[in-house]
């Protein structure tokens, strides 16, 4: 690990979990983080997520508190707060960590959430905006097949030092869960950051053009808004058998390459109940998914 130039340990009770996060925080080197403690069988009147933005010396002071809420079945989250400078890439073997070095993009933190199975942030050389941001993390996810699901701006990692409280991880024998360990927090930019950045930014311009292309051939081909099919034929089609999700497609792809605007679509989608999805950020991201594979959809047909 490398050099630490700021302690705040001397604020803290000391003990292998307050060094282990500080290591990690310190590596990060975030103003401030976004801290989530999670437990999907929280009771009726309990939160699932509790969220804290602290910055790295409360993270510090507030060890015996999180240490607590640990052992009593939360799972200890960390990204973050606002645009920033990071990258995580989730849900890695050993073998795609050490791919990973050798092709230059040498991870500032490398976290191992169970056995066997990593977590790294790759740290850039400047905040990157959330489009570049979201584009990097999708493209690493990618190239070292980690987990596409989790590659967004503002995805949480976990933080080490804590169990993974996650189920199946139980040891049945011993009544325990896995310690989430801390492997590396070198905390450097990776080699390969200047290249790979203009080669995400080229990637996001090449597609703003190509679907501005695609917006010009379609307006010309647009048909009235008043002989558009609604998404309520869709939804009323015995050929999506009631799939919701089929169903916001397919109307997704007829709409858009017909002329109707991304927002007009978006508002269709939401007619429905999408509460199945998750809370309302998990809502938000669901839509902009579908449109967006629809518009890519479009253009790979066209």
């Amino acid at each position: 690990m490398s050099a630490r130039t700021t302690s705040y340990l001397s604020k803290a009770p000391i003990n292998k979990t307050a060094v282990t996060v500080e290591h990690q925080v310190t590596a990060m080197a975030a103003d401030l983080y976004e801290i989530g403690l999670y437990d999907p069988d929280a009771g009726p009147t309990e939160s699932v997520m509790i969220p804290r933005v602290w910055d790295a010396e409360t993270i510090l002071k507030s060890m015996a508190w999180l240490r607590h809420k640990n052992r009593d079945g939360r799972n200890i989250y960390v990204r973050p707060q606002g645009e920033h400078d990071l990258t995580l890439v989730d849900d890695l073997t050993q073998d795609a960590v050490i791919a990973m070095k050798d092709a230059g993009f040498h991870p500032a933190v490398i976290v191992e959430t169970s056995p066997g199975n990593f977590q790294a942030w790759l740290k850039h050389p400047e905040p990157l905006g959330k489009d570049v941001s979201t584009a990097a993390a999708r493209a690493l996810a990618d190239k070292f097949g980690g987990d596409l699901g989790a590659a967004d701006w503002r995805h949480y990692g976990r933080l080490a030092g804590f169990t993974n409280r996650k189920a199946k991880y139980l040891d049945p024998g011993s009544g325990l869960y896995p310690f989430v360990h801390l492997i590396e927090a070198g905390g450097g930019v990776y080699p390969e950051a200047e290249r790979f950045l203009a080669g995400v930014r080229n990637h996001i311009e090449r597609r703003r053009s190509e679907r501005e292309r695609l917006r010009e051939q379609i307006s010309r081909m647009a048909i009235p808004p008043k002989d558009l099919k609604t998404i309520d034929a869709f939804r009323a089609d015995a050929r999506y058998g009631g799939d919701g999700t089929r169903i916001d497609l397919a109307y997704s792809v007829y709409a858009l390459s017909h002329g109707a605007s991304a927002a007009e679509v978006e508002a269709a989608i939401r007619s429905r109940d999408l509460s199945h999805k998750g809370n309302q950020r998990r809502q938000n991201d669901y839509v902009v998914r579908t449109v967006e594979k629809a518009l890519l959809t479009i253009e790979r047909g066209r």
